[in-house]
């Protein structure tokens, strides 16, 4: 069984991330299909919350080619599964100025669930994004230095 990995290129590079917590996914039939197939993408989406109760908005699954009339939505809302001191946490922080919660990771575990990595964020000033490509700028200039 080969491991479905997703990442979210553009939240390491946009956002500071700190907490990180594993959540579950309430999913409809077809999109587990469609990401076992490995189409989805994390790229422009985010979490908020409804209610008492955390969403990821803008995540996108593709539809399943042998998906019948019954088949999912693209880009519809998905319900995070965390526990009740989990959301509370992660409520009071986002209430503070500046934090976002941001998806950074969607996989299927060993039981063969869909979990998705979700990390409290604070975005970059643009001299924070200049100093990781110059840190990344380096550290390819030295592992290129090491193969010769």
């Amino acid at each position: 069984m080969n491991t479905i990995k997703i990442r979210n290129k553009k939240a390491s590079f946009q956002y500071h991330l700190s907490d990180k917590l594993i959540a579950g996914i309430q999913l409809q039939g077809t999109e587990i299909k469609s990401i076992r197939e490995g189409k989805a993408s994390l790229a422009e989406s985010y979490c908020n919350f409804v209610k008492d109760e955390l969403y990821v908005f803008g995540m996108h699954i593709s539809e399943y080619t042998f998906g019948t009339y019954n088949n999912h939505e693209p880009k519809r809302r998905r319900k995070l599964l965390l526990t009740k001191r989990e959301l509370k946490k992660l409520l009071t922080k986002i209430t503070e100025k500046g934090f976002t919660i941001v998806p950074t990771l969607l996989f299927i575990n060993e039981k063969g669930l869909a979990k998705l990595e979700i990390a409290l964020a604070k975005g970059k000033h643009f001299y924070d994004k200049r100093e990781s490509l110059k840190k990344k700028d380096i550290q390819r200039d030295i592992d290129r230095s090491k193969n010769y």
